[in-house]
């Protein structure tokens, strides 16, 4: 059985402290967008492997802030580590060097503009949107849904002339970080006046925010006429609206795993640290990125045991592997192919003090 616990820092690093055996206990804390993705997951590897993993979707900021506390066997993330905090890790006790802090990828994860039109359409419209006008909704120039920007992409909708209410993240969040990544590079007013690239956090100049994928989904689906970001699995789940997206050669495209795969068709750096929003590609979905899973190189910390560093290593191992095959379920993109291969190259990197695990 898989259980989403709230574990606080004091608590994790007790359990990293007790002996891990076969069917001992993971802990993980991060992405609430993946919350479906990694419990699935983890109830199927609970059944084939008898460890159980305890996961907290807590939001990626916590999964990051966790992983540089080394008080979660792994953290989870929609948001890489950016440079400045990849600098204040914890110090390799066995190479005296910071100890490096992998960036696994797991998912290839869509975000859309999920929206309510209850009670005026019985069945939520697929609304087309541009770029620039999803920038202009959530920097609040754009405040009804019958706008001429919205009703000319839209020339066979009548669209409703009912207020826009913005719902954004009010927590550090990957999916916004994603978000507003696309945002600044389609609205120099985005750019200039909000935040430039991947941002967990920005001042929004409109709307309210929630805690987490699921509160903000949740209002939206209270509120006719709201709007939010959220993953297809969240929006899927709620039955809100699903927007359609013109992407940067001028198509509309669905958010799916072929608009998915095209979007993350880029060259990779080693560590995987990149974004792809806003994609060149003729059918890519435009608001894309990786969900990351992370954990550190040298498993030797916080008095864990070799038998739970290589725990954490086989379920890693599995997620990228076989657990692939819950991708579509839930309505993300795979890890196929050389970006497969490369991350099975970076986890085979990862050792036990001076010992190289399995």
């Amino acid at each position: 059985m898989v259980l989403f616990l709230l574990v606080s820092s004091q608590l994790a690093a007790i359990g990293l402290a007790q002996n891990t055996e076969a069917g001992a206990d993971l802990i993980g804390v991060g992405a609430s967008s993946v919350r479906s993705l990694y419990g699935r997951m983890f109830e199927v590897y609970n059944q084939e492997q008898a460890v159980s993993v305890d996961y907290s979707a807590n939001g990626s900021g916590a999964g990051r802030r966790e992983t540089l506390a080394q008080a979660v066997d792994f953290g989870t993330s929609d948001a890489f580590l950016s440079d400045e905090q990849l600098s204040s890790v914890p110090i390799d006790p066995t190479t005296g060097e910071p100890n490096r802090i992998l960036h696994i990828p797991v998912a290839v994860l869509n975000v859309v503009p999920a929206y309510n039109f209850a009670p005026i359409f019985e069945t939520p419209a697929e609304v087309r949107f541009s770029g620039s006008v999803l920038a202009d909704i959530f920097l609040g120039n754009i405040i009804r849904w019958n706008d001429p920007a919205i009703q000319s992409l839209n020339p066979n909708l009548r669209m409703p002339d009912l207020p826009i209410t913005v719902v954004t993240r009010a927590d550090s969040s990957g999916t916004t970080s994603i978000f507003v990544d696309y945002l600044a590079k389609v609205s120099d007013q985005w750019a200039s006046d909000i935040s430039q690239g991947p941002r967990s956090s920005v001042p929004w100049p409109a709307g309210f925010g929630g805690q987490g994928s699921g509160e903000v989904a949740e209002i939206v689906e209270a509120t006719p006429g709201a709007i939010t970001y959220v993953s297809l699995d969240f929006a899927r789940r709620t039955g809100l609206g699903i927007g359609i997206m013109q992407n940067s050669t001028g198509n509309f495209v669905q958010a799916n795993a072929s608009s998915l795969a095209e979007a993350a068709n880029i060259d990779l750096p080693e560590d995987f640290r990149a974004t792809f929003t806003n994609t060149s590609a003729p059918g890519g979905w435009p608001i894309a990125g990786f969900t990351w899973l992370l954990v550190y190189q040298n498993q030797d910390y916080q008095g864990r045991i070799s038998g739970r560093a290589q725990a954490t290593l086989d379920l890693i191992r599995w997620m990228i592997t076989d657990g692939q095959q819950f991708q579509d379920e839930f309505g993300n993109g795979q890890i196929t192919g050389s970006t497969r291969e490369s991350a099975l190259q970076l986890l085979d990197t990862v050792v036990y003090g001076d010992q190289a695990l399995r």
